[in-house]
């Protein structure tokens, strides 16, 4: 960029900055870079300007980049959720481009800042992460690349099964002993006496010993599990699969808010340019650039289209109360105040839940489709229907529910999985491709239990091939 292109830039930032700050957004300090094309593609690629290196990565950097060079798609942007909070833009952006960027995310590092979802984030992922590619690095040095690259892809296959809970309990060694050891204690009568009457009868009877659960509760947190749990794994591979457990923790919380996090950042970046001095030109691009970024789909949902109108809805409303809400004591003209209060409180479901109103589907006529034959076809514009679709398509992150149900299935060491059906089958392929890879983290046979049109199976692989069962 020539200097005085720099300087425009930088009197940009400082302008939107405060702006920003005036209507009460509160972020981390910033770091802007400008980038070229593959890099920024390189960033989007591996989700961090620093990261061990993947196959996946690359094939993820070739898909991007070749859809970039096509004039298919364009990233304007990338934004790290760390303190300080960098973002990085792309060289061929206009001024005007820019502007509508800085603005955009400064209303998502207020978000990463503020919204509870992000409460046990790590602020210093980049120097993290930048350690982990080190150590991983160190380890292929010591084991050979294909080794780790071969344990690599084991993890990564099951890398979204966590536990991403705010308040996560610890399991205590004590804790099953004590469950165990349970004593109905009964309160001081003085019938007291009449409960030992039969206990000789009782001490006289042979007692079976139970099996003991383990774990105990059905245990969401596979890759935690796994680590602790293994007799399969090394020192090494155990280091590993804490930090991508670390890794995909840090990144959870984006998958939980991705309606809300891009509605914020549009909502944002609207009102602050808004109150800029565009030149005819620059208001005339921004009104093109926006629409391109906020316009609704008919295929598919528009995250920053719904956020965006969800927000101006909330805003609306608590403007302008209805006689039922100024019965509840919701007070005229607290609608700034109130989206505040969800961008701090809410991820994407309960915000679809408590704030996608029967009047906001209809006036945006949201429906449901599906292929029938050769054609798509509406099947339903219900309200209801709507929201609990998008509900649905929002439960842990999108990802399948599956918990370790059995450590010791068959008292033979063995893996059982239980699949938490809600209408969605597994991808059948994705499960038998999945299978190996945990059996090679566990060491021994790894069973799935599931739903296949309406019916429970069990898929199990036992080191050689895929098995299914029919329950």
């Amino acid at each position: 960029m020539i200097v005085n292109e720099v300087k425009a830039l930088q009197q940009a930032i400082e302008e939107i900055t405060e702006i920003a700050t005036e209507f009460g957004l509160d972020f981390y300090p910033m770091r802007y870079e400008i980038c070229p094309a593959d890099i920024i593609y390189t960033f989007g690629a591996y989700g961090m300007p620093t990261r061990f290196t993947h196959w996946s990565f690359g094939k993820q950097y070739h898909k991007m980049k070749l859809q970039y060079d096509l004039g298919l798609s364009q990233i304007y942007e990338l934004v790290i959720n760390s303190d300080p909070c960098y973002a990085f833009l792309l060289d061929t952006n206009s001024l005007i481009q820019n502007k509508l960027i800085i603005a955009h995310v400064l209303a998502h590092c207020d978000f990463f800042k503020n919204n509870v979802r992000f409460s046990n984030t790590r602020r210093d992922m980049v120097e993290s992460m930048t350690a982990t590619a080190e150590r991983i690095a160190d380890y292929e040095m010591l084991h050979g690349k294909d080794e780790v690259e071969r344990f690599l892809d084991a993890v990564l296959s099951i890398q979204e099964h966590i536990d991403p809970s705010i308040v996560r309990p610890k399991l205590n060694v004590n804790d099953v002993e004590a469950d165990d050891n349970k004593v109905n204690k009964r309160p001081v009568t003085e019938y007291d006496d009449l409960w030992g009457m039969d206990k000789k009868q009782m001490e006289d009877k042979p007692t079976t010993k139970q099996r003991r659960k383990f774990p105990l509760h059905p245990e969401k947190d596979i890759l935690l599990f796994v680590e602790e749990n293994s007799r399969e794994l090394e020192d090494w591979q155990r280091d590993i699969l804490t930090m991508m457990r670390e890794e995909m923790q840090y990144f959870w919380p984006q998958l939980e808010t991705k309606i809300m996090n891009e509605g914020w950042a549009s909502y944002w970046h609207q009102r602050i340019l808004r109150e800029m001095d565009l030149t005819t030109d620059e208001a005339i691009e921004f009104a093109s650039l926006n629409a391109n970024v906020v316009q609704p789909s008919k295929q598919q949902i528009n995250p920053y289209y719904l956020g965006l109108k969800i927000f101006e809805d909330i805003e609306e409303r608590y403007n302008n109360p209805n006689k039922e809400m100024l019965e509840l004591g919701i007070k005229p003209n607290s609608g700034r105040e109130k989206i505040f209060e969800v961008r701090e409180i809410e991820s994407d479901i309960s915000f679809i839940r408590n704030y996608l109103t029967k009047e906001l589907v209809q006036q945006e006529d949201m429906y449901l489709f599906e292929k029938q034959g050769r054609d798509y076809k509406i099947t339903t514009k219900d309200y209801e229907d709507v929201r609990d679709q998008l509900i649905s398509m929002r439960v842990n992150g999108g990802f399948p529910f599956i918990s370790v149900t059995d450590g010791d299935y068959m008292r033979n060491g063995e893996l059982y999985l239980t699949h938490s059906y809600e209408g969605t089958e597994l991808n059948l392929p994705y499960l038998e491709s999945v299978l190996p890879y945990i059996y090679q983290l566990w060491g021994r046979i790894v069973h799935m239990e599931t739903f296949v049109e309406d019916k429970m199976v069990l898929y199990s692989y036992d080191g050689k091939r895929v098995h299914r069962k029919n329950m």
